[in-house]
């Protein structure tokens, strides 16, 4: 690339290109020299052509799209994460494996506690024996007539012990032979598995016996 016109700085000059910065020519050729130097880089700078289109592919780098990198150090406190979690799960499975319940058996569920009561009869005659005429009736509905031919469900004598259920305070009104009178029948089961409704006169029961539920019969 040319530089301009040489310029061989008169006869005698001091080599091919003419320039001499030793300063044996005094201070005036010195600053021709310099003065010369920046010229020649002035030219040189204008002279410089910018290769076609050199500015459209700096401003539009096109389309291409560059894959993104993940630095090492971002990939790998990942992997860490990663691998400390799956630790730490196969740490929780081996323990549930050791302390896991065993397998559960329904039990079925057994019969309601009962009170035990102790059947009495009024009549003191009747106390000794299993007559017929001694016998009391065990009835099917506590709100039903007690004396009625349907109601009854059994029979039990003086003394015989009951497994009371439940009692209900609203029954039909029983009076006994000596006068006492009663609202309360205790649901029972007599020893022979009869299962009935027993007078609250026809007992002298000092156990707390609970109440039965709506619609038990």
């Amino acid at each position: 690339m040319g530089v301009g016109p040489r310029y061989d700085g008169g006869a005698g000059g001091a080599g091919g290109d003419g320039l001499d910065l030793g300063g044996g020519q005094g201070d005036g050729a010195g600053d021709d020299a310099e003065a010369l130097l920046r010229a020649r880089l002035r030219l040189a700078d204008e002279q410089i052509e910018t290769p076609p289109g050199l500015w459209d592919r700096i401003r539009d780098p096109g389309t291409e799209q560059v894959p993104a990198v993940v630095p090492l150090s971002q990939r790998r406190p990942r992997m860490v994460m990663l691998v400390v979690a799956a630790a730490v799960a196969a740490v929780a499975l081996g323990v549930w494996w050791l302390v896991r319940p065993g397998p559960v058996t329904l039990q079925p569920a057994g019969p309601p506690p009962t009170v035990k009561i102790t059947v009495h009869n009024s009549e003191r005659a009747c106390r000794t024996g299993r007559s017929l005429e001694c016998a009391l009736r065990l009835a099917n509905d506590p709100h039903a007539k007690y004396a009625e031919r349907g109601n009854s469900a059994g029979r039990v004598w003086h003394g015989d012990a009951l497994a009371a259920r439940c009692v209900v305070t609203d029954g039909r009104m029983v009076r006994d032979e000596a006068g006492i009178t009663s609202t309360r029948w205790y649901l029972v089961t007599s020893g022979q598995g009869v299962r009935g409704w027993l007078p609250g006169v026809r007992t002298r029961n000092t156990r707390e016996v609970p109440e039965c539920p709506a619609g038990v019969k």
